[in-house]
């Protein structure tokens, strides 16, 4: 498997907007996971959650495809929930460090929120709600290679490694 087409996948699918389903259709199509329903389901996570700047919608829809294959299938088996916290937290973590690593922050990466993420990028967070704000991020290179769809990239990458390393 190519981990780096897969990044790549979720780089171009988020060019059609959408960070959330653009990791995640990346991810179902390379480890034949999930459906169209998993995947409509992720419409509303992207832009940090409906566009508000909350947690990263790239890393969500890694955590989403982890969850269709480590995740429970009955709300009642904890154990199950449990034992899937530690791979998400690897994500994480790897994540921010990855973004660290691609952009040259000069401090550690401790946070997954989109618009901390934002400012570290771009020198400033936009409001993606708003017309005006969600044009100056698309003029600072929101959507270009080196913006957002780089971070849905990376995030792709950081999952599918772990999914490897999970025998998916």
């Amino acid at each position: 498997m190519n981990i780096k087409a897969i990044g790549k996948k979720a780089l171009e699918y988020d060019k059609y907007s959408g960070c959330s389903q653009s990791v995640l259709l990346a991810l179902q199509e390379a480890f034949e996971i999930g459906d169209m329903e998993s995947f409509k389901a992720a419409t509303v996570l992207s832009g940090g959650v409906a566009r508000k700047g909350e947690t990263c919608g790239a890393l969500i829809g890694g955590l989403l495809a982890l969850g269709l294959v480590i995740g429970r299938e009955d709300i009642t088996d904890t154990q199950t929930y449990r034992d899937a916290m530690k791979p998400s937290d690897e994500i994480i973590k790897e994540f921010q460090k990855r973004l660290q690593e691609t952009f040259g922050f000069t401090e550690p990466l401790e946070t997954t929120i989109c618009r901390d993420i934002q400012k570290k990028i771009y020198g400033e967070s936009y409001d993606l709600t708003d017309p005006v704000s969600y044009k100056a991020f698309l003029d600072a290179g929101g959507h270009g290679d080196k913006g957002c769809p780089l971070v849905c990239g990376i995030a792709a990458i950081v999952t599918a490694e772990k999914l490897i390393e999970l025998g998916a």
